[in-house]
């Protein structure tokens, strides 16, 4: 699939220097009240009906487990659904600072138009940052995601769903789409997903994921599940100027091809984002960027570091998945 790359710096590259508690502070500050947090009764009944009901996509065992859903059968769907997919630790509305999940992207979303029948959300995780680094890209993460998109698809008989997500998110929901085989030798070794849900994603939206590997794992190593080499983030070593080698298994096979996400692909990121750190550059290469995308949003300055570039900007969310509009 041929695509022309677009990019916008906004905010003229300027780089800021603040602490990440006021960051998160001010992020937590930006939340609003105004979305009801879990899955409607009528998605609750219609996923127990179908086949759907063993995956608790309510996650009623997290504060803010879930969005979405009709109020009445007979609500339209008007908009392509869109599927909101959080990143590590986090959970589908946020439990609290740092972790603030898409509440803010949902409200503009609301406010603009869209109504619960088009917009959802569910935990993947075990929402507690003290298992961050036991995370990666399982069987059990994909598979998950994977049955939620095709639920809200089914659910909503849309033709097309647009697909937004978030730091980890971001290469979960990549490899749910593309389909497939992997490995988890913690669960079952190999397995299928099945055949690419491309036909089914108008537009993928990445936000400050880590797509060439995180850069902490440059110091780590892959000791973690999180860095890991074979299904984790592990960005590969250097000898001189050779390399990288030995990147993470998942994130070759990965990156091997282009276009699958959707019709429409984005990345949104900050270079002052202070989770990914040193810049975003992975072995000279910007790890958030989604190889053959067609647009990008690059922030260069506070208050856009990992979680405001999701949390602020519920306006190039809506404009990408809407208006299909490049920078």
């Amino acid at each position: 699939m041929a695509r022309k790359p677009n990019v916008a710096v906004l905010d003229g590259g300027v780089v800021c220097v603040a602490s990440v508690v006021f960051v998160l502070i001010i992020c937590v500050a930006s939340m609003g009240a105004a979305v009801q947090p879990g899955l409607t009764p009528d998605f609750e009944s219609w996923l127990e009906s179908n086949g759907y009901g063993g995956y608790s996509f309510m996650r009623a065992d997290v504060a803010g487990g879930s969005f979405g859903g009709r109020i009445s059968g007979n609500d339209p769907v008007v908009h392509d659904p869109v599927i909101f997919i959080h990143g590590n630790s986090d959970s589908a509305l946020g439990v609290g600072p740092g972790l603030t999940g898409w509440t803010a992207s949902i409200e503009y979303f609301l406010s603009q138009g869209y109504t619960s029948s088009e917009l959802y959300a569910t935990t993947w995780g075990p929402a507690d940052v003290t298992q961050s680094s036991l995370q990666y890209h399982s069987r059990a993460h994909l598979t998950r995601i994977r049955a939620f998109i095709q639920a809200v698809l089914e659910y909503t008989g849309a033709e097309k769903v647009d697909v937004i997500t978030h730091s980890m998110g971001v290469t979960l929901a990549r490899k749910a789409i593309k389909g497939g085989s992997g490995t988890d030798l913690a669960d079952g070794g190999s397995y299928s997903l099945g055949p690419a849900l491309t036909g089914s994603v108008d537009t993928f939206v990445g936000i400050a994921g880590a797509n060439r590997g995180l850069v902490a794992c440059y110091v780590s190593g892959p000791s973690t599940p999180t860095c890991g080499s074979t299904n984790g983030l592990y960005p590969g070593y250097m000898i001189g100027v050779f390399g990288p080698y030995g990147v993470s298994a998942f994130l070759k096979e990965l990156n091997r091809d282009v276009g699958f996400e959707g019709q429409h692909v984005y990345s949104m990121w900050s270079t002052v984002d202070e989770v990914i750190g040193s810049g975003c550059l992975v072995w000279g290469r910007y790890t958030p960027q989604i190889p053959g995308q067609d647009s990008e949003v690059r922030f260069g300055s506070y208050p856009y570091g990992h979680i405001n570039s999701k949390d602020l900007t519920g306006y190039e969310q809506l404009r990408m998945v809407r208006d299909h509009a490049t920078w």
